[in-house]
């Protein structure tokens, strides 16, 4: 059990990464998750057909799959455009609207009882955000952009859960990668007219960056919660995971300086964040032990 819970946090200190790529890595927003995708979808179909673990589903299903990997594709666009926008740190403090949002959208989506205690929680949150967007106007863009990835993300979280159920899990990331994929090929040109893409290619750095990303921070990482979750209940894992922010946020400091970044209203935003996120914790425990 203690290796379990070593491996739960392994994977969350892991995700806490992928900001901090989506910085490092050169490319245009929209072109490094096409990369990411491609990258993906091709060496989890080589360990497919490999491991002989492919599955053959009907055309209806691989668009159901597919539409949810797109869900996915467009909430990394949007999540590595706020980095860009601003720093890592409001990409990731912007991602804990997720909570927010999906007090919203799961009772409608999956008709359960709306939540009052969890939306008002969900408004320090929001107040949070508000501080930093209202005291610092060089993140404007960058928050904005955030905001839509959380919704985004709440989204393809409610909808991968209710289709998830009905296959298996490497099989769906696959078909995840190659719906994104599929998906984002043919946005590129519209999205090219408003926002250049500028460059198709990694260059330099870029290769081991992007190298890292899909092997340890796309397959590997969603390998690795597939192990925890078959040992740990997804309770636990979920709110584990309310660390990676924090993770993300001290790699930036010590990798991009961002600490210098960091003024009175975003360290007052953080902490209504922070204190948000533990009300909602509590809640859920004490809501598990009723």
């Amino acid at each position: 059990m203690k290796k379990d819970y070593l491996l739960l946090h392994l994977s969350v200190f892991i995700a806490g990464f992928t900001g901090v790529l989506g910085r490092l890595i050169t490319l245009d927003s929209a072109i490094l998750v096409w990369w990411r995708m491609a990258a993906a979808a091709l060496l989890m179909w080589l360990f497919l057909v490999i491991t002989k673990q492919l599955n053959n589903y009907k055309p209806n299903n691989l668009f159901q799959m597919g539409g949810v990997g797109m869900l996915l594709c467009l909430h990394w666009v949007f999540f590595y455009a706020s980095i860009k926008a601003s720093n890592v740190s409001i990409g990731v403090v912007c991602f804990s609207l997720v909570g927010f949002f999906t007090a919203l959208l799961e009772p409608v989506i999956n008709k359960h009882r709306f939540s009052g205690r969890e939306f008002l929680f969900s408004l320090l949150t929001i107040l949070g955000i508000y501080l930093i967007f209202q005291f610092d106007s060089r993140y404007r863009l960058g928050i904005a952009l955030g905001v839509v990835s959380s919704a985004l993300y709440a989204l393809f979280a409610i909808v991968n859960q209710r289709v998830g159920k009905h296959y298996e899990a490497k099989n769906m990331l696959l078909w995840e990668m190659v719906g994104g994929l599929v998906g984002l090929t043919c946005l590129i040109p519209l999205y090219n007219m408003f926002i250049p893409v500028g460059r198709l290619y990694p260059v330099g750095m870029d290769y081991a960056y992007l190298a890292f990303m899909v092997v340890v921070c796309t397959i590997g990482l969603c390998l690795l919660q597939i192990i925890v979750l078959q040992k740990i209940p997804a309770f636990t894992v979920n709110l584990t995971y309310n660390l990676e922010p924090v993770y993300s946020i001290i790699l930036s400091m010590f990798i991009f300086s961002e600490y210098k970044e960091l003024n009175f209203s975003f360290c007052i935003g953080i902490a209504l964040i922070i204190v948000s996120v533990i009300l909602q914790t509590l809640s859920e425990i004490k809501k598990r032990s009723v």
